[in-house]
């Protein structure tokens, strides 16, 4: 099958220009003016449009086994949803419970997946450890291209990551050529400061962020940094929602530390008031983890993007619909938490990122697209618009405008933590492998249609940096 996008202008992460995009099998063939292709390639006219390498979420959480439910969105409804907003590429995460073989979850989720419509592929959680871990890990690497692996911090007696797991993981990923991540709170502080609000009666969700503050994100982001930096492995910190983990990333990356930031839509806009309203389902369709913060936190964030600081953006779409979240009528912490987003991210980053002047149109697909692809090694197959790359694309229209509603979103849920908010620049196509998947309001994609994506280890990188942790090591002092 063959496309052209015709009368566009084309926006990468370094560069703009007039151009037209054809695209054949799947793969970008040719970026310019005055293209020779086929008669019957079929057309879409993108007069006044941007045409832009399709969004990458790389922080998802589709169809979920979490705190005694399931998450409501499901592979294909994710994915679809996704599409319905320029989006054409999830990385999701495999969550072994402890004690499960890696590679026993892994194919777990890989079956999960196959409904998916746009293309997937994984971070897998270390969540134990003894020596299969560390060879499934291997396995993961080279055989199945995964080539990052997610540790949570926080969720003490369930899936938390302690310093002994964190050390045997980090050194095993340097070893693969693969990227730490995580979820950086303080598990114990979480799990007190919990039980001493329950015990003083503070059993809704306006204590949800009290069990969370700001300084235990921080201290977690600091031992995770502190001992990638003694082992000397590349890190990326996921949904950093405060000031004070952000500091620490800007800390270590001004010390020559390779340490990656993401940030997630909703802690760019969305403060802690929204647990302290009078609505139980309302208050608790916003409990997440880690949970929103106060103004000043955003600001820093959109600083971060800005500066380089973080380089990433994510949805952490984890759905629970009300009668899912009522579980934690009589106690927060039994709230599932989790909230979407994958539709809704790059209307947002687009309206008050571009639209607000703090992110210019490069940086918008930097931070939504091209960065993502770059950190996770499958770049520039994905994450630009060029010859060669996969023929995922969305093409934006920067004056379509809609009211984001749960009414009418794509997600599987029935909440919107954006609900009301007027968007302008809304996708009106998205290609994803070459095929027109979403047209003005209308998903055509099929179950089954999306292709796992298998990113390499990061060797070169990797074995350099080894070399100097060897160096740096302390050597025994003959006497």
């Amino acid at each position: 099958m063959s496309l052209l996008i015709r009368g566009g202008t084309v926006i990468n992460a370094d560069a703009r220009e007039r151009a037209d995009v054809y695209m054949e099998d799947g793969v970008i063939k040719a970026v310019g003016l005055d293209l020779d292709v086929p008669s019957d390639a079929e057309v879409i006219e993108a007069g006044g449009q941007y045409v832009m390498p399709g969004g990458i979420d790389p922080h998802t959480h589709m169809q979920l086994p979490f705190m005694g439910t399931v998450a409501s969105e499901d592979f294909y409804t994710g994915t679809a949803a996704g599409l319905a907003g320029g989006t054409t590429m999830i990385i999701d995460f495999v969550i072994p419970d402890p004690q499960q073989p890696l590679m026993e979850a892994y194919q777990t989720w890989r079956g999960w997946a196959e409904k998916s419509c746009a293309d997937y592929s994984f971070h897998v959680a270390v969540t134990w450890w003894d020596d299969s871990v560390g060879r499934d890990m291997g396995t993961l690497v080279t055989e199945e291209g995964v080539n990052s692996f997610k540790h949570f911090m926080a969720y003490k007696g369930a899936i938390m990551a302690d310093d002994e797991i964190l050390y045997n993981s980090f050194t095993r990923a340097l070893e693969l050529g693969a990227m730490p991540t995580v979820h950086a709170e303080n598990g114990e502080m979480v799990f007190q400061l919990q039980q001493k609000l329950l015990a003083s009666g503070m059993s809704g969700p306006e204590a949800h962020p009290l069990s969370r503050p700001p300084a235990a994100e921080g201290e977690a982001a600091n031992r995770a940094i502190r001992l990638a930096e003694v082992i000397g492995v590349p890190l990326y910190l996921v949904h950093v929602s405060t000031k004070d983990a952000l500091d620490e990333i800007i800390r270590a990356r001004g010390n020559g530390q390779r340490v990656f930031g993401e940030a997630l839509a909703g802690h760019l806009l969305i403060d802690d008031s929204v647990y302290r309203h009078p609505d139980f389902e309302t208050a608790a369709a916003h409990v997440m983890s880690p949970p929103f913060r106060s103004k000043e936190h955003q600001a820093a964030l959109w600083k971060g993007l800005q500066s380089g600081s973080l380089q990433t953006t994510a949805t952490d779409h984890c759905c629970f619909c009300a009668d899912q979240k009522a579980a934690g009528k009589d106690d927060f912490t039994l709230i599932p938490n989790g909230t979407g987003g994958v539709e809704d991210r790059l209307f947002i980053l687009w309206t008050y990122g571009v639209g607000a002047g703090k992110l210019t149109m490069e940086e918008f697909v930097a931070v939504t697209s091209t960065n993502t692809a770059k950190i996770f090694n499958i770049y520039p197959r994905k994450g630009a618009v060029r010859v060669g790359a996969d023929a995922d694309i969305v093409v934006w229209d920067p004056a379509a405008r809609k009211t984001i509603s749960a009414k009418t979103h794509k997600q599987n849920v029935d909440f919107n933590i954006f609900e009301g908010r007027e968007v302008t620049g809304l996708a009106s196509h998205t290609i994803s492998g070459g095929i027109l998947r979403y047209k003005d309001g209308e998903v055509m994609a099929e179950k089954g249609t999306g292709r796992y994506v298998k990113r390499p280890a990061f060797q070169p990188m990797f074995k350099a940096l080894e070399k100097i942790a060897a160096a740096n090591a302390p050597t025994a002092v003959k006497r």
